[in-house]
């Protein structure tokens, strides 16, 4: 019987003990699940049995077990991959699109309430979207104004996307891709302008090369006019100096012979006039033309032949000397 009482002793206890951990497991799960840390860039949306109350975080969240349920919400900005989307253009060219989409959550209960499925939701609308917006546009201005049609696509997504609590920041086309055709052509577009902007520089080359030539030629012709100027001034100056000089020197020479005939009498004329005569004499002319002065040199010479022997007659009588 004392062995039973222990038995029974033991097993009460065992079971007091169970019951205790059971008890400590549970209000260790209550407190786990009562409190809940939330970081920076997320948001918790908290539904009280079924009822929306509002969205709690960053730090930590107090609830109610059972009674509350919370939905994470990721507030960094995000991209969604839009997949190749056939679209016809203005002009009936069919092209292939894929582009991304920058969103953002900007409120979460909005999110979570006001939408089911954000990412089906947003690849439908955006398909949808890009259809009808390159069916107003040419493939032309489709393939050079991506940053419109970005712009168009981002305003008309972001206008449905607002009532979901959702902001699209920003779209961006990554591939336009035309019909194979339509590929050959621009290729042979591509080539036929660069031949032409080839043949347009090289022209401008060869232009701006004559332009240059001529204006070297020009440069080089004024400054050999200038230096032909130059040196027939220089010339010119040179030629008037020596001829000053010729001048000075004809007048100088003139002025010696004038200083010197001033001082030339009679007699020495006469000596002048015999010598020009002998040289007459020597010359083999059989005719000699004299001047009309010849008779009174003449005259002269019969006049100095005389006074030279009177002179000599007196000499000769009066001998004694003076």
């Amino acid at each position: 019987m004392f062995d039973s009482i222990v038995l029974q002793l033991e097993t009460s206890t065992i079971a007091g003990i169970l019951g205790i951990v059971l008890l400590i497991i549970i209000v260790l799960w209550i407190f786990a699940s009562s409190v809940k840390i939330i970081r920076e860039y997320e948001r918790v949306v908290q539904f009280r049995l079924g009822r929306l109350t509002g969205s709690k975080g960053p730090g930590i969240v107090l609830i109610l077990p059972i009674i509350n349920r919370l939905v994470k919400v990721d507030l960094r900005e995000r991209y969604l991959e839009v997949p190749h989307q056939t679209a016809i253009t203005k002009d009936n060219a069919p092209v292939d699109i894929d582009f991304l989409i920058y969103y953002k959550v900007v409120d979460a209960s909005a999110s979570i309430v006001q939408v089911q499925n954000f990412t089906g939701a947003s690849v439908g609308l955006a398909t949808t979207t890009l259809r009808a917006v390159v069916g107003d546009i040419p493939l032309d201005e489709l393939l050079s104004k991506r940053e419109q049609i970005n712009s168009i696509l981002r305003t008309r997504l972001d206008e449905v996307t607002e009532r979901w609590g959702i902001k699209v920041t920003n779209v961006e086309i990554r591939e336009i891709r035309p019909p194979k055709d339509v590929q050959d052509a621009m290729v042979k577009q591509m080539t036929a302008e660069r031949s032409r902007r080839a043949l347009v520089t090289e022209s401008d080359g060869i232009r701006e090369s004559s332009v240059l030539k001529a204006e070297g030629a020009k440069n080089a012709a004024i400054l050999q006019a200038e230096g032909q100027k130059q040196s027939a001034i220089l010339v010119a100056e040179g030629n008037k100096q020596s001829q000053v000089l010729v001048a000075d020197g004809y007048a100088q020479a003139l002025g010696l012979i004038f200083s010197a005939a001033k001082n030339i009498d009679a007699k020495t004329m006469a000596l002048q006039y015999l010598d020009a005569l002998k040289e007459i004499g020597k010359s083999p002319s059989t005719k000699y033309i004299f001047p009309m002065e010849f008779t009174s040199l003449v005259s002269r010479l019969k006049g100095f032949v005389e006074e030279s022997t009177e002179d000599k007659s007196r000499v000769e009588e009066d001998p004694s000397p003076h």
